[in-house]
């Protein structure tokens, strides 16, 4: 694992090999109590008995949905507070997306790490919003974006007297109907002395499918994660949930939650034949 400090800090929590990848993990949105909760005492199960650092990872709002009748969340503040509960009750880090530069200081007092979007990892002022609220800053790679670019978004941050800081590889753009995961820009953007995460789950998204609703391709998240285990990423991102078929948003691109642990144990069996 990236022995940036503040990672360190995130995980004091926890008992995990330092050789280990992290993962940051757990339903695409929060949709009620019950599922956060389903998924928190699973994947911290199975994190403690493999000895990886975990994250616990849903949104409490979706604002980039493609169809203004996609669900967006349960009310920002309810969420949010649903997160900070469950993060006490497991003893786990929890990370949310935010969409606007006001959003910042709102999520910053329910989670441990903001998230920013793909589509808007070029929007200086939400990215020093983040960095002004002294939370670890977590910037996805925009999907119309190289690897190398993403130095200038370290920069924004660091600038603003925040280095503690994150990126994200989510695929590339490809025709109008796909992504690839070009896996040069995870060194790449390790240049950047910062952690880098692959995310296997969005990196499979078929986006601006007619029916307003994204698709995907999940059969191949093992692939994704296997090859950036091999690439020597820092960090997994994976979204989860017990029934992706009834999920509110993104479940043609999640993974099974009992598909989990045989995918991480493949994994860490990567990991330490390539330390």
């Amino acid at each position: 694992m990236n022995n940036a400090s503040f990672m360190s800090d995130l995980f004091s929590k926890q008992s995990y090999s330092s050789n280990n990848f992290f993962l940051i993990a757990g339903p695409c949105v929060v949709e009620s109590e019950e599922l956060l909760d389903e998924v928190a005492a699973k994947v911290s199960a199975i994190c403690k008995r493999l000895e990886i650092p975990y994250v616990f990872k849903s949104s409490y709002r979706k604002a980039n949905r493609t169809s203004a009748n996609s669900f967006t969340g349960i009310g920002d503040e309810a969420a949010l507070q649903l997160l900070k509960n469950l993060g006490q009750k497991y003893q786990l880090p929890v990370v949310s997306d935010i969409h606007t530069a006001q959003e910042a200081a709102l999520a910053a007092g329910y989670v441990d790490m903001l998230q920013i979007p793909a589509f808007l990892c070029r929007q200086t002022d939400l990215l020093i919003a983040a960095a002004e609220t002294g939370k670890i800053v977590n910037v996805k790679k925009g999907q119309f974006l190289s690897g190398a670019s993403m130095k200038f978004a370290v920069e924004k941050i660091s600038g603003a007297g925040n280095n503690k800081i994150m990126l994200t590889e989510r695929g590339t753009t490809f025709g109008y109907q796909d992504l690839v995961v070009d896996y040069r820009n995870i060194p790449v953007m390790q240049e950047n002395n910062v952690p880098v995460v692959m995310d296997c789950t969005h990196s499979l998204q078929q986006p601006n499918q007619t029916s307003g609703v994204t698709g995907g391709n999940p059969q191949m998240i093992e692939t994704i994660a296997s090859a950036a285990i091999a690439t020597g990423v820092d960090g997994l991102f994976i979204e989860t949930h017990p029934n992706p078929a009834v999920a509110k948003s993104d479940g043609a691109n999640m993974l099974r939650l009992d598909l989990l642990e045989p995918l991480l144990e493949k994994l860490v069996r990567i990991r330490k034949a390539v330390i």
